[in-house]
C-alpha cells in the first residue's frame, strides 16, 4: 500500500478512497475556484478493514490534505490497553488544545459547562463539584464541539482504531456524529469491523445515516505488492517471487512490508528458486518480531514491554521507571527500536494550518503535540504485550500504577493498571481504586467507576472498609440506573461494621433506589426499619419523614387516612425549622391538598416548607418533597409559583449536569403546569423532552409514566384524540401501570381517553375503579384527581341521575377546598350533565369561578360550552360574547379542536368567527397592571372600578386576564407583585416564567 522514498509515503491502490476524501474536503472547505464559496457541509467518512489494511496511513493522508486546505485538525487513536479508560479518546482530542492555557481560559472556553465537562476532557477540577450523569456530560461535549467547529471552521476530527475506543467516548461520538453534516466539520474514522464490540457496533451506521456506507479497504493486487517488493528488495525481484508474496500475505499491506523486511534480513534473493524458503518464513511460528527484539538486547526488550504496558501513557520518563532503565538508556534505545521497525519514528512537525493568534476571549490556543513512545503499528503493540510472561505482566502493571501515581497523574490514570493485578488484600490497591472511582464519577462515567469499585471489593477490603465500599458501589449508578444500586446497598446494610452515620446514608439511598424504580412499599419498609434502629432524635425524625413520603407515593395507599392523621399530629408538634421539619411540613401541605382540606391550609404549610428554597440536588435530601410543594401550589391556583420552583429545579439539575430522573420529572411537571395554565404547545414540547430523558433512565419508571400521562392529557386538550390513542397503545397504557402515586394519575388519564373516543362503558368501569381507590386513600380533592368529572360525563347518556349526583358530589368537595379553578371545573361538568335552566345556571357559575382562576384552558372550554348552550335557547347576542371569548382563549391555548368548535358555534349563531393570534405569556397591559396592583392591596372590585373608570363586571374581566398571565388567583397576587414587602402602585409585574 505504501512505498518509502525520500519524501512522504505514497498510497497504493487507494485512489477511490482518496477521491472520496477530496470530495468530502471540498464540501467542507469549498472549492477555491468558486467565487463566492458555495454552501459548506460536513459529514462522516469511515474506512473499515482488518489490521494492517492501511487505515492509519489513509487517515494520515486525510490529515495532510485537510491541513493543506487550512482545516483545523483534531486527532485521536484508541488503544487496546485503554478501552476501559473513560473518555480516553475525548481527552486525546481536546487536551492538546487545552494544555497550553490555564483555568481562567478553560472557563472561558467551556462557559457554563465547565464544572460538567472539564473532568471528562481531563482538566483538574474541585472534587466537591458533584457527579454529573452521562447524559449531561454528552450534552456538554456536544456544546463544546459544536462551538469549536463554528469558531475554528473548517474542522476535521480524526479517530483511528475506533474499534478500541472507550465506551464513554464512543457513546458520545456515535450520538454526536449525525450532527456533523450540519456543522463545518468532517469526522474521519478508521476501524476493524471484525473486532467491533457490541458497544461499538453502531460505528457501522455512522455513514449509513448520511446515505453512504463505510468504505472497506480491499487487499492490494499482485501488481501493487510487486511494487512494494521491488521498492524494498530491488528491481531484480522476479514476477513469480512477487506473486508469491501477494499470495502468502493475502495482499495485506502491513504483512507485505513485514515479509519483505524479513526477506532482506535473511539476505534471501527475491527469485523464484527461493519460493520454498519464502513459504517457510511465512509458516514459521515466530513472525520475526521477537527475533528482532531479542537481538537488540535485554534492555530493549524491557523498554518495549514497558511501552506495551503503559500504552499511550508511555513517555520516556514513565517508561524509564517501569523498565528500570535510565533516561539516557531510553534515549539510546528508542531510535534503535525504531530502526528495527518496532517503535514508530519520531513524529514530524504537524502540518496543521497556521493557528490564528488569540484575538480575545473566544480564541483557542494552538494544539500542542504530545511526545510519547509508541509502536510502529498496533499489531506490533499487541504482539509485544502478549509476549510478556503472565506473572511479569501483572507485576509490570503494578509498577506502572505506582509510577503513574508518583508522576502526579492521579488514581484515575493508575486505575486501569490496578485492574490487572491479582487480588491480594492490599489496602493500597483498594484505596486507589476507590479514588479512581471517585474521579470517574466526577467525570460522569459511572460504569468505569463501578468496574473499579467491583474490583476493589474482590481485593478484598478490610471488614471496616467494606460497608463504605459497598455504599459507593451502590451509589455509582443511582442517577441513571436506580435499580442497579439496590443489591449493593442491601449488602451494605447487612455489614456488621456499618456505623450509624453511614447506616443512615445507606438507608436513605436504598429507599431512593427503591422509590425511583417504582418499588414504594419496599422504600417505606427500609426507612421504617432505619427509624427503629436510629439512636438520635434527628435521624429518627428524618426516617419518619422518609417513611411517610414513600408510603404516600404507594398506589395501594393502605391505612392512608390514619397515616394522614398521624402526620398532622406530628407536624403540629414540630417547633424547629430544620430540614427534616421543613420536609414534614411539605408532606403535610401535599397531604392536605390531596385530601381536600381548605387550600389556605395547604398553602400555609407549603410556604413554611419552602422557606428560603429547597434544593433538588442536595446529597442528603431528595427532590421529591420540593416537587410535592410545587404540586401543592399548582393545585391551589398558584401555578406561577409552582412553575418558578420547577424551573429553578431544572436549572439546578442542568448546572450540575444531572440528566436523569430529576431532570425528567422537572421538565415533565413544567409541562403539566403549562397544560394547567393553558399553554398546550409548550406543555407538549416539555412533556416530550421529559419522556425522552425518562426513557434514557429506564422504562416503566415513575418518571416515564408521569411523562406519558402528561403528554396524553396535552394531546387530548389539543383535540388530537387518535394521536393520543396511538401513543397510549405504543406505551401500553391499557395494561398494568406502575403501582405508584403519579401526577397526573395514569388510570384517570386512560379513562379520559376512553371517554374522548366515545367508549363510555369502558370509561365508566375504569373511572369507577379509580374513584374507589382514591376514596379509600382519603384523596377526595377533585383538584388532585378529577375522576368524578370524567365519570359523570361517561354516565350522562345512560344514567343521567347518577351522573348528576357524581357531579354534585365533586362540586361539594371542590367548594370545601376553595380554589376557584377547582370549583369551576366541577360546576362546568355539572352543567354539562344537567338539563334546562339548571344547565345554564351551572355553566354561568362555572365561567364566573374560572374567570377568577389562572386556568386559561378550562375557562375557554367553559366559555364555549356556555355560549353553545345560550345559542341553543335562542340568545345569540349573549352566546356570541361567550363564544368570542372562548375562541380567543382556545387559540391562545393552542387548543385547535376547541377553537374549531367555537368557530362552528359562531357560524351557527350567524356571527363571523375571527382568526385570532395567540399571545400566551404576554406582559400585563397598563390597565391590567393598575387593576392587579390595587387588587393585591386588598381593594374590592367596585373600588378598583371607581378608581379606573370601569364597571365592576369589566374589572372582573380585566383581573381574569391577570390571573392567567401571572399564574395565580387573587389570593396569590400579593406575593407575585410584591405586596407583602410594600407594594407601590406603579411597580411593574415580573414576566411569567417561560420554562426552559
Amino acid at each position: 500500500m505504501t512505498r518509502q522514498g525520500r519524501g512522504r509515503r505514497t498510497l497504493l491502490e487507494r485512489e477511490s478512497e482518496l477521491s472520496a476524501v477530496d470530495v468530502a474536503l471540498t464540501e467542507l472547505c469549498g472549492d477555491p475556484a468558486d467565487e463566492p464559496a458555495g454552501p459548506r457541509t460536513g459529514g462522516v467518512i469511515a474506512f473499515a478493514g482488518p489490521g494492517g489494511a492501511g487505515k492509519t496511513a489513509l487517515l494520515g493522508e486525510v490529515r495532510r490534505r485537510a491541513a493543506a486546505r487550512g482545516c483545523t485538525v483534531l486527532s485521536a487513536r484508541a488503544g487496546e490497553q485503554e478501552q476501559g479508560v473513560a473518555f480516553h479518546v475525548v481527552r486525546q482530542l481536546f487536551q492538546p488544545v487545552l494544555a497550553a492555557t490555564g483555568e481562567e481560559t478553560h472557563r472561558k472556553i467551556l462557559g457554563g459547562w465547565y464544572d460538567i465537562v472539564a473532568p471528562a476532557v481531563g482538566l483538574v477540577v474541585s472534587a466537591d463539584g458533584g457527579s454529573p450523569d452521562p447524559h449531561g456530560v454528552r450534552d456538554g461535549l456536544d456544546w463544546l464541539v459544536t462551538r469549536f467547529a463554528v469558531q475554528q471552521a473548517p474542522v476535521v476530527m480524526i479517530l483511528d482504531d475506533a474499534h478500541w475506543a472507550d465506551t464513554e467516548s464512543l457513546d458520545w461520538l456515535i450520538r454526536f456524529a449525525p450532527r456533523a453534516v450540519d456543522l463545518p466539520m468532517l469526522l474521519a474514522v478508521g476501524y476493524r469491523p471484525e473486532e467491533l464490540s457490541a458497544d461499538a457496533a453502531a460505528l457501522r451506521g455512522l455513514t449509513e445515516r448520511q446515505g453512504s456506507r463505510p468504505r472497506p479497504l480491499a487487499p492490494l493486487t499482485p501488481g501493487a505488492v510487486g511494487r512494494i517488493v521491488r521498492e524494498v528488495l530491488g528491481a531484480e525481484a522476479d514476477e513469480s517471487f512477487c506473486r508469491e508474496c501477494w499470495a502468502v500475505t493475502g495482499g495485506n499491506p502491513f504483512e507485505v512490508v513485514e515479509l519483505t523486511a524479513k526477506v532482506r534480513e535473511r539476505d534471501l534473493k527475491p527469485q523464484s528458486v527461493n519460493l520454498t524458503h519464502l513459504r517457510e518464513l511465512v509458516s514459521a511460528k515466530d513472525s520475526g518480531l521477537n527475533d528482532r527484539l531479542t537481538r537488540l538486547g535485554t534492555a530493549a526488550v524491557r523498554l518495549a514491554w514497558a511501552v506495551a504496558v503503559l500504552g499511550s501513557e508511555a513517555t520516556p520518563a514513565l517508561a524509564s521507571d517501569v523498565a528500570g532503565l535510565s533516561t539516557t538508556e531510553i534515549a539510546e534505545l528508542a531510535p534503535r527500536l525504531a530502526d528495527a521497525r518496532i517503535f514508530a519514528p519520531p513524529r514530524p512537525a504537524p502540518e496543521d494550518r497556521p493557528w490564528r493568534p488569540p484575538t480575545g476571549d473566544e480564541a483557542l490556543p494552538r494544539p500542542a503535540e504530545p511526545k510519547s513512545l509508541e509502536f510502529l503499528h498496533p499489531l506490533i503493540a499487541t504482539a509485544v504485550y502478549r509476549a510478556i510472561p503472565g506473572a511479569l505482566r501483572v507485576a509490570m502493571h503494578g509498577s506502572a500504577a505506582a509510577t503513574v501515581l508518583a508522576a502526579g497523574r492521579g488514581s484515575g490514570a493508575a486505575g486501569r493498571h490496578l485492574l490487572e493485578l491479582h487480588p491480594e488484600a492490599d489496602p493500597w490497591v483498594v484505596r486507589h481504586l476507590r479514588a479512581a472511582a471517585r474521579e470517574y464519577l466526577r467525570a460522569g462515567a459511572p460504569d468505569a467507576a463501578r468496574r473499579c469499585l467491583a474490583r476493589a471489593l474482590r481485593e478484598p477490603p478490610s471488614l471496616q472498609e467494606r460497608p463504605a465500599l459497598l455504599y459507593e458501589l451502590g451509589c455509582a449508578a443511582q442517577l441513571s440506573e436506580p435499580a442497579v444500586t439496590v443489591n449493593h446497598l442491601r449488602a451494605a446494610l447487612e455489614e456488621p461494621a456499618l456505623g450509624p452515620d453511614l447506616r443512615e446514608s445507606v438507608t436513605y439511598r436504598l429507599a431512593q433506589a427503591y422509590g425511583h424504580s417504582g418499588r414504594m412499599e419496599e422504600a417505606a419498609q427500609v426507612v421504617a426499619a432505619g427509624a427503629g434502629r436510629a439512636t438520635s432524635a434527628r435521624t429518627r425524625l428524618r426516617m419518619q419523614a422518609e417513611q411517610i413520603m414513600w408510603n404516600m407515593f404507594r398506589a395501594d395507599g393502605q391505612d392512608s387516612p390514619a397515616r394522614s392523621r398521624r402526620l398532622a399530629r406530628l407536624v403540629d408538634r414540630l417547633s424547629g425549622r430544620g430540614m427534616a421539619e421543613r420536609y414534614l411540613r411539605g408532606l403535610r401541605a401535599f397531604d392536605a391538598m390531596t385530601r381536600g382540606e381548605p387550600a389556605a391550609t395547604a398553602l400555609r404549610y407549603a410556604d413554611e416548607a419552602l422557606g428560603d428554597g429547597l434544593s433538588w440536588t442536595d446529597d442528603e435530601w431528595g427532590f421529591e418533597v420540593p416537587i410535592l410543594v410545587a404540586l401543592t401550589f399548582l393545585h391551589c391556583d398558584q401555578p406561577g409559583r409552582a412553575e418558578e420552583l420547577l424551573a429553578d429545579g431544572v436549572a439546578e439539575c442542568e448546572r450540575k449536569g444531572w440528566r436523569g430522573a430529576h431532570l425528567a420529572f422537572g421538565l415533565t411537571l413544567l409541562g403539566y403546569v403549562r397544560y394547567r395554565r393553558g399553554a398546550l404547545a409548550e406543555a407538549e414540547e416539555l412533556a416530550r423532552e421529559g419522556l425522552r430523558i425518562a426513557d434514557l433512565v429506564g422504562p416503566e419508571t415513575p418518571a416515564h409514566w408521569t411523562a406519558v400521562g402528561t403528554l396524553l392529557e396535552t394531546l387530548l386538550g389539543r383535540g388530537r384524540v387518535e394521536e393520543a390513542h396511538e401513543f397510549a397503545a405504543e406505551h401500553s397504557c391499557g395494561g398494568n401501570v406502575l403501582q405508584a402515586l403519579l401526577c397526573p394519575d395514569a388510570p384517570t388519564v386512560r379513562g379520559e381517553l376512553l371517554l374522548a373516543r366515545n367508549m363510555h362503558s369502558e370509561a365508566r368501569q375504569r373511572l369507577a375503579e379509580v374513584g374507589h381507590r382514591m376514596d379509600r386513600r382519603g384523596m377526595r380533592n377533585p383538584a388532585w384527581c378529577p375522576w368524578q368529572l370524567h365519570l359523570a360525563q361517561a354516565l350522562a347518556l345512560t344514567e343521567p341521575r347518577q351522573a348528576a349526583e357524581v357531579a354534585r358530589d365533586a362540586v361539594r368537595r371542590a367548594r370545601q377546598f376553595g380554589a376557584h379553578s377547582m370549583i369551576g371545573r366541577p360546576l362546568h361538568t355539572a352543567g354539562l350533565v344537567a338539563q334546562g335552566p339548571e344547565r345554564l345556571r351551572l355553566l354561568a357559575e362555572a365561567v364566573d369561578h374560572l374567570e377568577r382562576s389562572p386556568s386559561a384552558y378550562d375557562l375557554a372550554v367553559a366559555q364555549v360550552d356556555h355560549g353553545a348552550a345560550l345559542r341553543r335557547i335562542g340568545l345569540p347576542q349573549e352566546a356570541g360574547e361567550r363564544l368570542y371569548r372562548g375562541l380567543e382563549g382556545a387559540v391562545r391555548c393552542g387548543a385547535d379542536a376547541l377553537a374549531a368548535r367555537a368557530r362552528d358555534e359562531l357560524s351557527a349563531t350567524g356571527l363571523r368567527p375571527l382568526q385570532l393570534r395567540a399571545d400566551h405569556g404576554s406582559p400585563l397591559t397598563s390597565q391590567e397592571q393598575a387593576a392587579a396592583e390595587r387588587a393585591a392591596l386588598g381593594w374590592a372590585d367596585d373600588r378598583i372600578g371607581d378608581e379606573l373608570g370601569l364597571e365592576e363586571r369589566e374589572v372582573a374581566q380585566v383581573l381574569s386576564g391577570v390571573y392567567r398571565k401571572v399564574g395565580t388567583d387573587r389570593t396569590g397576587l400579593a406575593k407575585v407583585l410584591g405586596a407583602a414587602s410594600g407594594l407601590a402602585i406603579g411597580a411593574r409585574v415580573p414576566r411569567p416564567v417561560s420554562g426552559r
